[in-house]
């Protein structure tokens, strides 16, 4: 059905649940607790969490299907934030022209970077992209202002000449984003005992198109197409050999690649209206490959676990300063309190990269295949565990297998 086998199926309604169901799963601790520190539901950084995961899943066609490393795809994210901004100030505050631009403007855009890096592979090809991002965010950044509004960034105003929509609100305030009426910002709000869930129209919207990038990440990986970019990975020389030309395939992948970042970078001005060119960074550039290594290159579901957890540590451990973990030790007398203090400091906070730096690291040695791999030992484990010693389930005796000499 719809091109996927069962095990697909299964893949994308867990994927779905967990999407849908992320205010509750996100709240385990009750609000006003020492513990509710480490909640996540709250609508700002569940948007983030389907934002990135777009990001990272069409990096990952790119990256983790032709072995291809792009150090530029931010310069996607932020021209697709530009064309989204652009959209709300010209025509709608629809989000869904501006999504649509979004995609539009970076394909062509990385169709035309791609033309160009693609020529050269391995490290070349990642210094090209490296150095196309970088032109990209000082051009943003000074030279294209008008159009970028250079480092104060690209903004909505009451003065913007809006075609299908009003400037400004019967109280003289900048209209906000919609989908056909409904605020994006609109955040229903669920009381149950000590616990407080919020359900964010944004966020959902962002949810949606998360799980319909996801399901045309999966197409994309079982088609034949898919196959093709997994030779060029494997052995590009030999695929050239057989008469294949692969630089239509990884182009074909640069430019999917460059829409999912572009649809990324327009859903977030779709949540914010502005556009700056630090999205434009190196460091937004790196931040991907991070997601996807540590989730696991390659896979479908690694990309967004992995963007989720380096979310996850950049917007809850950042916000843990000392009055925090004085409150989470206080129990304890004061001289082991302020050294337990002073020991946890230098890992949350602004320290939070460091914890997140060991964290990676260990990953890299231990989990080479990123987070999805830590999770294939642990199924592997209970598997052990419970299958019999000596017999297999129909009770015959297993083969002893020869040992290689």
């Amino acid at each position: 059905m719809l091109g996927l086998d069962k095990k697909d199926w299964t893949l994308l309604l867990i994927v779905a649940v967990l999407a849908l169901a992320a205010p509750f799963i996100l709240n385990p601790f009750p609000a006003g607790s020492e513990l509710a520190q480490f909640n996540a539901g709250y609508p700002d950084l569940m948007q983030r969490f389907a934002i990135f995961g777009i990001f990272a899943i069409g990096f990952n066609i790119l990256f983790g299907l032709t072995g291809y490393l792009s150090f530029g795809h931010a310069a996607f994210l932020g021209v697709g934030s530009y064309s989204a901004v652009w959209m709300f100030k010209l025509l709608s505050m629809n989000v869904v022209p501006a999504i649509l631009l979004s995609m539009v403007v970076a394909a062509l855009f990385s169709l035309l970077i791609g033309f160009v890096s693609l020529r050269r592979s391995g490290i070349y090809f990642s210094i090209l992209t490296l150095a196309f991002a970088q032109m990209s965010f000082n051009l943003a950044y000074s030279v294209l202002t008008p159009i970028t509004n250079g480092e104060t960034g690209l903004q909505l105003t009451l003065d913007d000449p809006r075609i299908l929509g009003a400037s400004a609100t019967a109280d003289g305030s900048i209209p906000v984003t919609n989908l056909f009426g409904l605020e994006m910002r609109s955040t229903f709000e669920l009381e149950i005992g000590a616990w407080l869930f919020q359900f964010n129209a944004g966020y959902y919207l962002c949810a949606v198109i998360m799980l319909l990038a996801f399901y045309a990440a999966m197409r994309i990986f079982r088609s034949p197409f898919g196959i093709m970019l997994r030779a060029v990975k494997s052995n590009q020389q030999r695929m050239t050999y057989t008469g294949l030309n692969p630089r239509p395939y990884t182009l074909a992948a640069f430019v999917i690649s460059g829409m999912y970042a572009g649809l990324a970078g327009g859903l977030m001005a779709s949540m914010d209206p502005l556009a700056g060119a630090e999205r434009m960074q190196w460091t937004a550039s790196g931040e991907v490959v991070l997601m996807t290594i540590l989730g696991g290159a390659g896979t479908l579901l690694g990309p967004v676990l992995g963007a989720g957890f380096i979310k996850y540590f950049e917007n809850i451990f950042s916000k843990i300063n000392d009055n925090v973990l004085h409150g989470w030790f206080s129990f304890l007398p004061d001289g082991l309190e302020d050294l337990l203090v002073s020991i946890v400091h230098p890992f949350v906070g602004k320290g939070w990269h460091l914890t997140l730096g060991i964290l990676f690291m260990l990953v890299v040695i231990f989990l080479p295949g990123g987070l999805i791999e830590g999770g294939q030992r642990i199924v592997r484990l209970f598997r052990k565990k419970k299958a019999p010693r000596g017999e297999d389930a129909d009770h015959h005796p297993k083969e002893t297998p020869h040992v290689a000499e």
